[in-house]
């Protein structure tokens, strides 16, 4: 059986129709809560961390991640899956004007940006 995991504190039960449809192209979304994130930690406990999460995550064999939650720990997970082959990817939404409202557009795909891929300033 293949699955999206969304890795996040936004349970898919609450998601939009157009956001769990473009989920499930991927096949089952299944949930797992993104852990609280102790500001106090340093870049080794969090790579100890994420590889704990990233193991998490590979067990339930998903052919697609949704990551998002605290900024070091999603880059740290996100490029351990990639190492594996396994594309992640962070919802994109767009506020409703002038209110506190926010509408799935997409899901946008981490991207491991290489120097190669930029030209030289002149």
């Amino acid at each position: 059986m293949t699955s999206f995991v969304n890795f996040s504190n936004h349970p898919s039960a609450r998601w939009s129709e157009s956001q769990l449809a473009e989920a499930m192209h991927y096949g089952e979304v299944r949930d797992i809560q993104f852990p609280a994130v102790a500001p106090s930690l340093d870049e080794r406990e969090i790579i100890c961390l994420a590889e704990q999460w990233a193991n998490k995550i590979l067990q339930m064999n998903p052919v697609a991640v949704m990551c998002q939650g605290e900024f070091s720990l999603c880059f740290a997970v996100t490029q351990l899956l990639q190492t594996k082959g396994i594309p992640v990817f962070c919802a994109c939404s767009q506020r409703a004007e002038s209110k506190a409202e926010f509408a799935f557009v997409r899901f946008r795909k981490y991207t491991v940006v290489r120097r190669a891929d930029y030209a030289e300033s002149p």
